[in-house]
């Protein structure tokens, strides 16, 4: 069931109830304005939960939290106030903004975006007020992906190649794209049909040397890719990571940039993160491999296995690109089993590192009794059923795990028994048990294992007909 919701003006007026009427002090006002909402199922996330100013003038109440005030002096020198004038307003609202999506939404709802955007363009000649005024774009927008429209679209874009050069604006101005293609299928579809996919990998090529805008635009590149926008039944998430690699070079563009920043694990993250939404195609995998991307993430592994998060990205992209059968054997014959169950054994606190890491080695693994061999010798079945002891409510990872178990032994039935004396039986049953989405995935291995298994046969199509 929704939960109601309610309007900052409705949640004002009961706080400056309990301070008129109650004679309640600012603070006791506010929270037993909280705690009364909340107990009457009122989902509070868009409401500015603060003390608004006591005023007898009834027509400023919109004007008392401070991100209004903000916006009404931007307000007020819109048309006729010099830009320069204006910078610290612009700031104070950027900060405003930026203390809460509440602070955010309240803005908007009072018509914020062409106020911003009026500003925007006004001062798109000058570097520093260009610089401002999309600061406060990009912190308006953050969450609130609906704001953009055709203007706001055509400002960005004509911004990316007015600053092609300056990475300051760039990275704001990317910073403003990303968010407003988060689960807005639409606002991606228009910006790419503008040109913005060319824009943001030369900006990364231009820039190599800028870790900030790799990371944006690196980001951007990636939920260009997304698939996230519920309003829409099919997006165009697979068109979109082709057009980045057939039209605008896009693998080798992050390749090169991952390898132009060795030591900057965040960067590194990143990329890894945007190569693993790109390898959608056999040939994409393979085109990975041969610019080096393979040997890259090899070396990340066995350099950098102490961050976590890099470990993470590092095994999303390998599991992505072994989806190639040659870059399955490429893996292997690099390595890339021995370095992996070593990340694995490093990171078992982390149920993200144990989950990649089982479905890295399960996609190694499949059809290919050969890099099974290499898996059991370098005690990736033992890994995973480390990592099923560790995190027996992560679901991804029991689901991960018993993936790679019955991948191991699905062409090598000799492999059983050792897996079996690891106790992986005990744990593939309390998968299927915990877990409903384990059950099909874990059955299975327990029927390759060799185990017991009940299989129903839900269905068999015979003893009557379906009721219309």
């Amino acid at each position: 069931m929704a939960k109601r919701r309610i309007t900052q003006e409705t949640f004002d007026a009961a706080v400056r109830e309990n301070m008129e009427e109650f004679e309640m002090d600012p603070d006791e006002a506010l929270n037993d304005a909280v705690e009364q909402f909340e107990s009457q199922g009122v989902d509070l996330s868009c409401i500015v939960k603060a003390v608004p100013a006591t005023s007898t003038d009834v027509s400023q109440e919109d004007q008392t939290h401070e991100v209004l005030k903000a916006l009404d002096s931007l307000r007020n020198g819109k048309d006729s106030a010099p830009i320069p004038d204006v910078t610290a307003d612009m700031i104070n609202f950027t900060e405003q903004c930026s203390l809460g999506f509440a602070q955010r939404y309240l803005a908007a709802q009072k018509d914020a975006y062409p106020v911003i955007l009026s500003y925007c363009k006004r001062s798109v000649e000058e570097q520093g007020a260009a610089l401002a005024a999309l600061s406060a774009l990009a912190s308006l927008t953050d969450g609130q992906p609906d704001l953009l429209d055709a203007e706001g679209q055509q400002f960005l874009l004509d911004v990316f190649k007015k600053y092609q050069a300056d990475s300051s604006v760039m990275c704001v101005a990317i910073c403003v794209v990303r968010q407003c293609c988060l689960k807005h299928e639409q606002n991606r579809q228009d910006l790419v049909k503008g040109g913005v996919l060319p824009l943001l990998t030369s900006a990364i090529t231009r820039h190599s040397g800028c870790a900030e805008l790799i990371k944006q635009a690196s980001s951007t590149l990636r939920v260009m890719t997304f698939d996230d926008d519920v309003r829409v039944t099919f997006g165009h998430a697979h068109e979109h990571a082709k057009s980045i690699v057939l039209e605008h070079n896009g693998l080798k563009v992050l390749v090169e940039a991952a390898k132009a920043h060795p030591n900057n694990t965040s960067v590194l993250s990143e990329l890894c993160a945007t190569l693993s939404r790109l390898a959608v195609r056999n040939e994409f995998c393979q085109d990975i491999c041969d610019l080096g991307g393979l040997k890259l993430m090899m070396t990340l592994l066995a350099d950098s296995y102490e961050s976590a998060e890099l470990v993470r990205q590092v095994l999303s992209a390998i599991r992505a690109i072994a989806g190639n059968d040659d870059v399955k054997d490429a893996v292997v014959n690099a390595g890339g089993v021995e370095v992996i169950v070593i990340a694995m054994n490093g990171h078992t606190s982390s149920p993200t590192v144990c989950e990649q890491g089982c479905a890295c080695l399960s996609v190694l693994a499949l059809r290919k009794p050969n890099n099974c061999k290499v898996i059991m010798e370098s005690g990736g079945a033992l890994a995973a059923v480390q990592a099923m002891k560790a995190h027996p409510d992560a679901i991804n990872v029991q689901k991960q795990a018993c993936m790679l178990l019955r991948n191991l032994v699905a062409r090598m039935r000799n492999y059983s028994q050792p897996i079996l004396e690891m106790g992986a039986e005990a744990l593939i049953v309390q998968a299927v048990q915990n877990h409903q989405d384990c059950g099909d995935v874990g059955k299975a291995a327990l029927r390759d294992l060799g185990c017991k298994v009940e299989l129903r046969e839900l269905w068999t199509g015979k003893h009557g007909s379906l009721a219309r």
